[in-house]
């Protein structure tokens, strides 16, 4: 399976937000539309796909601000952890309030750890990785060594855990026991700044 992943960066915190597909394919899933929705949308329909899917990875405003919007413009069911819920449903939690623009969020399935899904014809697995949040979680393609990882863990670092629900302890637990246990090969695609990779966060990462 050959994967075409699109990355933009969007918003004031320069959130990546990916747009996913199989090559070949119309259909594509997005991945943390933070804000922008509008220059999501647009790239979507330049590349001739169809949305099919938008999935969270966890709730905090940089993350899920264009989500309404997006859907409105291009449609997709939304997908997140249910362990996120509440975060995403609070502007106080999510930190949307402190921005000057409340976002609660609702989203249209609520995903479980371990559950395998298949948006736009591409197989997920759901890895909850606490710490961040408490209900942040990862999305693995197991057959093309790919893992979109939120703001669990960046090249060379990890995500803030001073926000509500954040938790080091599980952040590091998370970091150690649910992905540098993936394939060395796995290529990861965070929230932040430039993908990397296991091998390399497993050199070079200092809470590895």
């Amino acid at each position: 399976m050959e994967i075409e992943i699109t990355v933009l960066t969007v918003g004031p915190i320069q959130t990546n937000c990916y747009i996913v597909n199989q090559k070949g394919k119309t259909s594509c899933f997005v991945v943390d539309p933070g804000e922008e929705a509008q220059k999501i949308a647009a790239r979507i329909e330049k590349m001739g796909l169809k949305n099919e899917a938008i999935l969270l990875t966890h709730g905090h405003f940089d993350h899920i601000s264009g989500v309404k919007e997006l859907v409105s413009l291009v449609g997709g069911t939304v997908y997140a952890l249910d362990a996120e819920r509440e975060l995403l449903m609070n502007p106080q939690l999510n930190a949307s309030d402190m921005m000057g623009g409340g976002v609660g969020l609702e989203p249209d399935v609520f995903l479980r750890d371990g559950q395998c899904i298949e948006v736009a014809q591409i197989p997920l697995r759901v890895i909850h990785t606490p710490g961040h949040t408490a209900g942040g979680c990862c999305y693995y393609q197991e057959e093309s060594r790919i893992l979109f990882s939120g703001d669990t863990v960046f090249m060379e670092s990890v995500g803030r855990t001073d926000f509500p629900t954040g938790n080091s302890r599980q952040l590091l637990d998370s970091l150690r026991n649910k992905i540098l246990t993936l394939p060395s090969d796995v290529v990861i695609y965070p929230g932040h700044g430039p993908d990397t990779s296991v091998e390399y966060e497993m050199a070079n990462n200092p809470y590895a």
